[in-house]
């Protein structure tokens, strides 16, 4: 804890000195084609370092114990997207996740270096509301979770459980598919029809005969039978109007906006679990997951004080009995998490939160509960920040494990 203690100290110092011989970076590095800027393109680059802290570490494959505190690089990116004129759009995204050093290559040729697409789509403007678009894109159902930005979070990270189909039937929450998008005055839409992921993460997987459920329909039953997702999230603005210009969703406002809104969404893949009878015969199940949410964002006072506060049922029907990892199971979930901005008088801000998630989960008939408690130190809004989380998560009948978060995070 106290080689911690002292990683936070050390980067405190050395972003402090960062911000404050920077300027604000406003609207990042936007660049004019033409003279009224109706033609142009913007990049967007961001990285986050962790430092996290774990005395509950399992023991390693050869049996080993694990060293506690480790670092990584949760994210580096950068998304680029240029407006030809009104009527079109092309976005492209790339970069990598988690790379530590047991995925890190000798001389980064190897197929773990985790560079990869993140988003490639194009998208036609039917009018100032309404859009049709293409490729590979981060329009989902589900909730506003399932859709979140990785640049302006409450929380450390994205509540795992909430992005509900990463690596099962899509490309790290991202798929291959058509959508529209758009917003009737107060209510804004998004739906899409997707390809479903052939190789998922339970490419290696087949049912047990008379056992549980396996995320495999499209490679055991064919794509004619299991080729399709359908994802849909509806949202009512009640205050505030937020911009559906880019798919992800602001995690928080830091009182810069006043919003309120109830949203609830969807998605649904035909056969795509697979379960196998007494007598090995293989019948698809569909997968099944709704969410309803609710998110609430405004300034509080005159001095700068801000409420952020986030909820969420969500109902998971993976097929029978379905489980990975600890990460998915049919079942249902309900999640929260709210934070304060206190007011101060200097350009350093800090963001104290809590969050809660405790998910039912069919097949071990028993429940998983996490809660974690956080800040965030702003330098300069989310483009210049320190976050220290501590999480403790208990699955059913196992131990507890808490762990400890730094996160150093710049974005222009």
């Amino acid at each position: 804890m106290k080689r911690i203690v002292l990683t936070a100290a050390a980067l405190i110092i050395s972003i402090c000195g960062m911000a404050q011989g920077s300027q604000e970076y406003g609207g990042g590095l936007k660049v004019n084609i033409n003279e009224d800027g109706t033609k142009y393109f913007r990049l967007i680059t961001w990285a986050q370092f962790w430092a996290q802290h774990n005395p509950d570490k399992p023991l390693d494959a050869n049996g080993n114990e694990q060293e506690d505190l480790t670092f990584s690089i949760r994210r580096a990116r950068m998304l680029i997207y240029a407006q030809l004129n009104q009527n079109f759009l092309i976005v492209t995204h790339f970069g990598l996740n988690s790379l530590n050093a047991d995925n890190m290559s000798p001389t980064g040729t190897n197929n773990n270096a985790q560079l990869f697409l993140h988003d490639a789509y194009v998208q036609y403007n039917l009018n100032k509301n309404h859009a049709l678009g293409g490729g590979l894109h981060y329009f989902n159902g589900i909730s506003r979770l399932n859709n979140s930005s990785t640049l302006n979070m409450l929380t450390l990270d994205n509540h795992r459980q909430t992005w509900a189909t990463l690596g099962l039937s899509d490309q790290f929450g991202r798929s291959m598919g058509i959508f529209a998008k758009g917003a009737f005055n107060k209510l804004q839409y998004r739906v899409a029809i997707n390809d479903a992921l052939t190789n998922n993460l339970e490419v290696a997987s087949v049912p047990v005969n008379g056992g549980n459920a396996v995320y495999a329909g499209k490679r055991l039953l064919g794509s004619k039978e299991a080729g399709k997702t359908y994802a849909g999230y509806f949202e009512y603005n009640f205050l505030d109007n937020e911009s559906n210009f880019l798919p992800y969703k602001v995690g928080s406002y830091l009182g810069s906006k006043k919003i309120f809104n109830v949203g609830a969404g969807f998605h649904v893949h035909p056969k795509g679990s697979v379960v196998a009878d007494l007598d090995g015969n293989l019948k698809g199940e569909d997968v099944k997951i709704f969410g309803l949410d609710a998110f609430y964002d405004a300034p509080i006072g005159k001095k700068g004080g801000a409420i952020t506060a986030y909820g969420l049922y969500q109902s998971n029907d993976y097929g029978k009995n379905y489980t990975f990892g600890t990460t998915y199971e049919t079942g249902s979930m309900i999640y929260g998490h709210v934070g304060y901005l206190i007011p101060m008088k200097t350009k350093t801000k800090l963001q104290p939160y809590i969050l809660f998630s405790d998910r039912q989960i069919d097949a071990l008939n028993d429940n998983a509960s996490q809660y974690g408690i956080g800040g965030n130190l702003f330098f300069s809004g989310h483009h210049s920040k320190l976050s220290l989380e501590y999480s403790n998560l208990k699955y059913a009948n196992s131990d507890a494990v808490g762990t400890v978060t730094l996160q150093a995070m710049i974005y222009l």
